[in-house]
């Protein structure tokens, strides 16, 4: 029988630039789960995202990413995401040079083994729908001169594209407006199934409120100290983060 567990992290110790980051993080997430992690600015909580997804600049010194089961502690990052990992950036970098349809043509090679020309334009047409993305938009170059609000979107245009099985989105909700929004948390919500889990790091409440989590995990000085269902953000809301105590 298949494990309710997709990822589980145990005793992590991260280290950015000699820095310890992360200081014996313990975290274990279900299949089927959305998952809010929250804390206060510095408290870890993208070293953590960008440490699952292998960023080589954050570097595990003790402790274990169990993925499905299997330890990728050391994979590297592309190799993590053809095992289903995706991480939409917090700020996402320009390419100039190669446009939103090519990049996604050729991810989409990548993962895809039995690759149509035919099913990706089918795809990214159904999409792009989902987010109200134009043909022209995907002729552009990456991001470039792209708005907060069209990044966060093809951010977003690239998970449906790529159908991960655990799926990080960190602080894609900073600087939208209410409609942007509500339509990021369409595409988020229109992912979701029993075989996938989402991670969302937000400072605010209100995207939360379109995406409803399972569970909230609060990041203070490098650890998990506190968890528990939808409801802590709403105490987080009204209380703040100090009250909350690491042990």
């Amino acid at each position: 029988m298949k494990s309710k567990k997709i990822l589980e992290i145990k005793d992590l110790h991260v280290e950015v630039e000699g820095k310890e980051i992360l200081k014996g993080l313990n975290l274990t997430l279900d299949f089927g789960k959305v998952n809010a992690l929250m804390g206060p600015n510095g408290s870890g909580k993208s070293t953590l995202v960008n440490a699952i997804m292998g960023h080589p600049k954050y570097i595990v010194t003790k402790g274990q990413i169990l993925f499905e089961g299997e330890d990728i502690t050391k994979l590297s990052p592309d190799k993590r995401a053809k095992k289903g990992l995706f991480l939409s950036f917090q700020y996402p970098r320009e390419i100039s040079g190669v446009t939103v349809s090519k990049f996604l043509k050729t991810v989409s090679k990548e993962l895809d083994q039995d690759f149509s020309l035919f099913n990706f334009k089918k795809n990214l047409k159904e999409k792009s729908h989902i987010l109200g993305i134009s043909k022209e938009m995907n002729e552009r170059y990456l991001n470039e001169g792209f708005s907060g609000g069209e990044k966060k979107k093809n951010e977003i245009l690239q998970m449906l594209m790529m159908n991960p099985k655990l799926i990080m989105l960190d602080e894609t909700d900073s600087g939208l407006d209410v409609d942007s929004l509500k339509t990021v948390a369409k595409g988020v919500n229109s992912v979701m199934k029993k075989d996938k889990c989402t991670i969302i790091i937000t400072h605010y409440k209100r995207m939360l409120e379109y995406v409803k989590p399972d569970m909230v995990f609060i990041m203070v000085n490098g650890k998990i100290a506190l968890s528990g269902d939808g409801n802590l953000a709403d105490e987080l809301e009204k209380k703040g983060y100090g009250w909350i105590e690491e042990d």
